[in-house]
């Protein structure tokens, strides 16, 4: 059995997704913003389908240091989103990618800064350095949580005159002279 982390924040748990959760990232998928591509979004032919992300769940094999991890709520046991690291995201030389997304009843609640926060702790943990994101020029929720996080943008933009230009901000991971760098609660699963 391999070690997949679970981190823990005052309201959240951020654990390995469970085949229950599929339609959790489905309603996800629903949620996402038209300008979003298409390969984001639920398609025209209806996939993904629960169905189909239930096997994404059961066959995913990612290490004990990178992956999306369920946001679950402590109080109720209910999963709201998720957060994470990608890997061989659009960083460069194997730095992973923050990434995170909640659930439109959700937003503004500072769920995506404190789950974020518990990721950097995990990543900084795991050896990591340097974090990356990516963010559509659009999605100021986003990019205000990213600032938060004292990610900082790069002069690299993806663009797109469809979908919104992407941008590309980055983060050293480390913790400033006199502190103490977060650790993250891990636990085998």
């Amino acid at each position: 059995m391999r070690t997949r982390s679970v981190l823990a924040t005052d309201r959240l748990l951020l654990r390995p997704w469970r085949v229950s959760d599929a339609v959790v990232q489905h309603e996800l998928w629903t949620e996402r913003d038209p300008r979003v591509p298409p390969h984001r979004r639920i398609g025209p032919d209806g996939h993904p389908t629960v169905h189909d992300i239930e096997e994404w769940i059961r066959h995913d094999v990612r290490s004990a240091s990178v992956g999306l991890l369920a946001a679950e709520r402590k109080a109720s046991g209910e999963v709201i989103g998720y957060c994470g690291l990608i890997p061989n995201g659009h960083g460069q030389d194997g730095e992973p990618e923050l990434a995170f997304e909640f659930l439109r009843k959700v937003w503004r609640q500072g769920y995506a800064t404190e789950a974020s926060w518990a990721v950097l702790g995990w990543a900084e943990a795991s050896g990591h350095r340097r974090l990356w994101a990516t963010v559509r020029d659009w999605n100021a929720h986003s990019r205000r949580v990213l600032a938060k996080l004292g990610f900082i943008e790069t002069d690299r933009v993806e663009r797109d005159d469809v979908h919104g230009d992407s941008l590309f901000v980055t983060r050293a991971l480390g913790p400033p002279s006199g502190s103490t760098p977060i650790a993250p609660t891990t636990s085998a699963v």
